[in-house]
């Protein structure tokens, strides 16, 4: 039997209805706003009275809402309760817990300590990568699903979980008392020096901690030497406004307007421009995008052009260029409503169209238009005629009409099907780890913790390919030599990274796989126009 309709969830949902009126009054337009809700709570009523099945009133309300919303845009949208403490925690940087990357591996059934996060409480036990934790607080764990794990090693800081381990070497089983604690979430996923002057900062998303995490990795680099540098926001999909305007008011001189938004009601009209407090106003910059760079991120490569404050190398961004604001509701669910737009320095409306497309097709068309920007372009000089320019502040063209183009449009390296294959089936993440449980205890040994000699020295023998193959054709797929040997360089590079990853974290798989990244590589070389059209000496 359902849930059925009461009169104080008639309340509830006549008060989320109204809110809800409140906030859209623009979208009906023409009629009374509580002639709409009298409306809607009739449809709601008689359904629930004469459906001829029972029916679950919330979740019709939250179809209600779902469709309400996508009648709108592609980034209004409906959180429900049971999502939003995970994208809380994305944004708010950190979540109490034991402090592993974990993962359950469908071959051995057993949970596996990918590595222990910086700074966790698991890291300062002793716990290490390749461990496997088989019991959690006396209880087999052996079998469990991905999605469980949390619930059992997550919990309240000062609270305490009991864990047993494998270890490769060890005959018995090792066990641990953790005291859960906050444990962070980085949005700078990894910074290190490429050469003695550039520096190189990779940031995921922008979240509440996001500027100071970026602060705190360029002071590090610039005390061992850094003289250049190169940011990478592709695949970063954005998050807070503020973030970004913050990161930018470090790269620029006071008085330059970063980004400004417009909506309809004016008070949601505003300009963020540079204070004058950077640290790194005379740094040479290069940005890295792609078409999973969006929001934030399309703020600070915008801002970054527009001033001729770098230069912008990879792929056309994404193109979201609309503000949301959130509300919570009752039920702990909540919605983002879109409340303005915001453009570039130049007046760039970085949004590209969505009129006509549903959700899908909106997404999918950014991976669309770069496959339709062809090869790499050394100069973007001669864009899309269709497409209107706008000029920097030194006058050159730039694009609006969706996203930011680079000044330099670079393809990444293309993937024989066979090899995605390898990433889909998580070949490559399950060789790694398996090879590090029975390894990784040599590998620190022989290397230390100088990743840069492994990246140097290790090599990827023939047998170690063999045994790739193995577990490729384990999980169902067919190695095609002659596939394989096209993609060989590429496979081996990505080998590697995965096994250095676990021991040496995120800096020794970005070092490596970066050695083969042609937008990368050709970056380094840009510097010399950089510093030219930013008129850094």
């Amino acid at each position: 039997m359902k849930k059925r309709f009461s009169a104080s969830t008639l309340v509830i949902l006549c008060c989320l209805a109204l809110f809800l009126g409140m906030q859209l009054n623009s979208v009906i337009s023409g009629d009374n706003i509580f002639e709409q809700l009298s409306k809607f709570k009739d449809v709601l009523s008689y359904t629930e009275k004469y459906y001829v099945d029972d029916v679950d009133t919330p979740k019709l309300v939250e179809s209600a809402i779902t469709g309400l919303l996508g009648n709108l845009d592609p980034h209004s949208v409906y959180i429900p309760a049971s999502h939003l403490p995970k994208i809380q925690e994305d944004f708010f940087g950190s979540f109490d817990g034991i402090g592993v990357e974990f993962d359950v591996q469908t071959l051995k059934d057993t949970i596996l300590v990918v590595a222990p996060i910086a700074g966790g409480p698991s890291e300062a036990l002793g716990i290490m990568a390749g461990d496997r934790i088989v019991r959690i607080n006396d209880t087999s764990c052996i079998g469990i699903k991905q999605e469980d794990v949390p619930k059992k090693l997550r919990g309240p800081k000062g609270t305490h979980v009991k864990v047993s381990i494998a270890r490769t070497g060890e005959k018995n089983l090792i066990d641990y008392d953790i005291i859960r604690d906050k444990i962070p979430l980085y949005s700078v996923d990894t910074y290190y020096m490429v050469d003695k002057e550039v520096g190189y900062v990779s940031i995921n998303r922008f979240s509440q901690t996001t500027r100071d995490e970026f602060v705190d990795a360029l002071s590090k680099l610039k005390a061992q030497g850094m003289k250049r540098l190169i940011l990478d926001l592709r695949e970063n999909p954005g998050g807070y406004l503020e973030q970004a305007y913050r990161i930018s008011d470090e790269l620029f001189p006071k008085g330059k307007k970063i980004v400004y938004t417009v909506g309809r009601r004016i008070d949601f009209n505003e300009e963020y421009v540079s204070s004058g407090g950077g640290k790194f106003t005379d740094l040479p910059l290069i940005i890295l995008v792609n078409h999973g760079s969006a929001s934030a991120s399309e703020i600070v490569s915008g801002a970054v052009q527009d001033w001729d404050r770098g230069l912008i190398v990879g792929e056309t961004t994404f193109g979201k260029g609309l503000v949301q604001r959130q509300f919570e509701l009752l039920d702990k669910s909540a919605f983002r409503l879109t409340i303005a737009r915001y453009y570039t320095p130049s007046g760039r409306l970085i949004q590209r169209s969505y009129e006509g497309k549903d959700r899908t097709t909106y997404r999918d068309a950014a991976s669309r238009q770069n496959e339709e920007e062809g090869d790499n372009v050394e100069h973007n000089e001669e864009s899309d005629s269709s497409r209107p320019v706008f000029k920097t502040a030194g006058g050159r063209k730039v694009y609006g009409g969706g996203g930011v183009t680079p000044d330099y449009i670079i393809k990444p390296n293309r993937y024989d099907s066979l090899t995605i294959e390898f990433l889909a089936k998580r070949v490559f993440y399950e060789f790694a780890n398996t090879y590090v449980e029975v390894h990784g205890k040599e590998l620190r040994s022989e290397y230390g913790k100088d990743s840069r000699k492994y990246h140097k020295e290790f090599n990827i023998t023939d047998e170690m390919l063999n045994q790739f193959k193995q577990l490729a054709g384990k999980k169902g797929l067919t190695v095609i030599d002659k596939r394989f040997e096209k993609d060989l360089h590429l496979i081996k590079t990505r080998m590697k990274a995965d096994i250095g990853r676990p021991i040496w974290g995120n800096e020794a798989w970005s070092m490596i796989m970066r050695s083969e990244d042609p937008q990368f590589q050709r970056a380094i070389t840009l510097f010399p126009e950089a510093e030219k059209i930013a008129r850094l000496r």
